[in-house]
């Protein structure tokens, strides 16, 4: 067997679905097939079943995982010791951001970063905070780019920037009706709000608690799975949020929102690594990148 085959095994098995994993690789769905019907032929064994147009882990599958991805971290591990040795600043990164991060703070850094060390693969996946999380404790990213808190202990996280959220409605909503205490009446207004997990959601969570009100007494009217998704409902007049104001700054700009005027807490934009992997130059050369530290490796020749 071979590491790619290894390394299509692992990601046909967590997507459940060889177009998804062919597509994360960067690979045609075809080699993708063709790697795992050569690691069942040549070892005799059935690693997946069959169930209409999904693919599921036979038992087999179940056991070979760990062992498959045990030994991608080894590669992982042999490659960043000798890329250490060399001192060359080379490699393939796996970062996986929160939307927020990955949209509009991430790439402009990346493509500075790629000028300066253009022997560094970089890829990208993206998802809300507590997927994030979950991608750099399974070794599935090298790194994690998060708005909101993280729960795992095991995590190290290093501030590499602040997001400033905004309470935001279109320009034709009505005034907020205030409390008796004077503060914004927040159960009065509907609300569109991110998935669970999601460091936009989180932000409005804590305001409503900031308020004394639970956040199950919201009147939630949409639940949407992007922060586009969000500042285009509110947007159409459909309710209000709490959101990143580089989300919406265009919209604010153009008129087509306004910003309420309420004092909402900074939150950091942070990167989160595993405490116990080894990081390569690479690695180290990134983090340095993003944190405007000056210890970086020297650039590669």
């Amino acid at each position: 067997m071979t590491l790619d085959q290894l390394r299509i095994f692992v990601a046909v098995a967590e997507h459940g679905h060889m177009t998804k994993a062919a597509e994360r690789l960067g690979i045609s769905q075809s080699a993708a097939s063709a790697a795992i019907r050569a690691l069942e032929s040549q070892h005799g064994v059935r690693l997946f079943n069959r169930v209409g147009r999904n693919i599921e882990l036979a038992q087999t599958g179940h056991r070979f995982l760990p062992e498959a991805k045990a030994v991608l971290d080894r590669a992982a591990a042999a490659r960043g010791v000798l890329e250490d040795v060399s001192q060359t600043v080379a490699g393939s990164l796996s970062i996986a951001a929160s939307q927020t991060i990955a949209s509009y703070w991430l790439p402009r850094r990346l493509a500075a970063f790629h000028e300066a060390y253009p022997a560094v693969k970089l890829s990208v996946t993206i998802g809300n905070t507590r997927q994030v999380e979950t991608n750099v404790l399974d070794g599935r990213a090298d790194f994690g780019l998060v708005e909101g808190r993280t729960e795992s202990d095991i995590l190290r996280r290093a501030t590499v920037d602040e997001d400033r959220p905004m309470l935001v409605v279109a320009r034709s909503h009505p005034e907020i009706p205030m409390t008796r205490a004077g503060n914004l009446d927040i159960r009065a207004l509907r609300w569109i709000i991110r998935e669970g997990g999601s460091g936009t959601r989180e932000a409005l969570e804590d305001f409503a608690h900031s308020q004394g009100v639970p956040p199950a007494e919201l009147q939630i009217f949409l639940v949407l799975p992007s922060n586009e998704a969000v500042r285009q409902a509110v947007e159409a007049g459909a309710g209000a949020t709490i959101i990143s104001e580089l989300v919406v700054a265009r919209s604010l700009a153009e008129g087509s929102l306004r910003a309420v005027p309420v004092e909402l807490p900074k939150r950091d934009f942070a990167m989160i690594t595993h405490r116990d992997r080894q990081a390569s130059l690479a690695q180290m050369a990134l983090k340095a990148h993003l944190t405007g530290k000056v210890d970086a490796p020297a650039r590669a020749e």
